[in-house]
């Protein structure tokens, strides 16, 4: 299991709104509730995945 988990990736379709996100509220300086809701919501999802993948990364060295 935890060789499938390092092997995880954020999506590029999500990893791409979120730049898209994140770049409308670089030029307009704020973004809209829902959009900012969004953002949170894909910036907790990559740091899930993220720690996820350091732990099971962390458990394959310890193997």
């Amino acid at each position: 299991m935890p060789a499938k988990l390092a092997k995880l990736r954020f999506p590029k379709a999500l990893d791409a709104r979120l730049q898209f996100l994140l770049d409308e509220q670089g030029r307009k300086g704020r973004l809209s509730s829902g959009e900012k809701k969004e953002a949170e919501g894909l910036v907790q999802m990559a740091t899930t995945l993220s720690i996820l993948k350091l732990g099971a990364q962390v458990k394959m060295l310890k193997d």
